[in-house]
């Protein structure tokens, strides 16, 4: 697992199973994004909206933060944080998880 030194990460060769079923999941991409795939069970708060649609962020699971690359999921990682949740970014974001031929869901 990589640690940056503000922005808690795990790059996708790290994240096992367990993790990823006990995390809340949270994809930070914009709507036409998320329509073309994401992780299942994931939740779709666009990064824009984060701040104001803090509150359905749980503060007793971990958070998975999800965009294309990482980085405006790390900074959705950031801001988590410092608001006392306990959230990791996912390094790679969806290109890391579709290159890696993981599920996508388009539900």
């Amino acid at each position: 697992m990589f640690q940056n030194q503000q922005i808690p990460s795990v790059v996708l060769a790290d994240l096992d199973d367990a993790l990823l079923a006990e995390a809340f999941v949270l994809d930070v991409r914009e709507p036409d994004e998320w329509a073309r795939g994401h992780i299942e069970g994931a939740t779709h708060i666009p990064l824009g909206d984060l701040q104001e649609r803090v509150g359905e962020v749980p503060n007793d699971q971990k958070v998975l933060c999800v965009c294309a690359v990482g980085g405006r999921s790390g900074m959705a990682t950031q801001f988590l944080n410092s608001v006392g949740r306990e959230a990791i970014n996912l390094d790679g974001g969806m290109h890391a998880w579709q290159t890696a031929g993981r599920p996508v869901s388009t539900d």
